[in-house]
């Protein structure tokens, strides 16, 4: 049940930053352009599992991804609340298909299941 309500809520936010994005406007192919961008972070995992893990975690946050979104408000930087509305699309959709955040241990360690 938990899990169901986690994967829901990633559903939920995805859902929410397209309807946000397209609200504003912004470019659909910078959305299909960036959208897996993130995903680009596992190359932290050349190093060692620690350091993948605290890459990969502090691209796949919402502090950071909400935070280039305030950013880009408080600046009026459109370009930047885009990227901030991709990353945070970017991190409901990991989490709505169960990706979480990674545990030090290995890359398929996660947060919401072990993949």
């Amino acid at each position: 049940m938990n899990k169901a309500i986690l994967y829901g809520e990633g559903l939920a936010v995805f859902v929410f930053c397209l309807y946000v994005y397209n609200s504003f406007q912004f470019s659909w192919i910078l959305f299909l352009l960036l959208l897996f961008a993130p995903d680009l972070s596992i190359f932290g995992y050349l190093f060692n599992p620690k350091s993948g893990a605290i890459i990969y975690n502090l691209v796949h946050t919402y502090m950071v991804s909400i935070g280039v979104v305030a950013l880009g408000l408080w600046l009026s930087y459109d370009l930047l609340i885009a990227i901030g509305i991709i990353l945070t699309a970017h991190i409901g959709m990991d989490r709505m298909v169960g990706y979480g955040l990674k545990y030090s241990t290995n890359f398929k360690h996660n947060h919401l299941k072990r993949v």
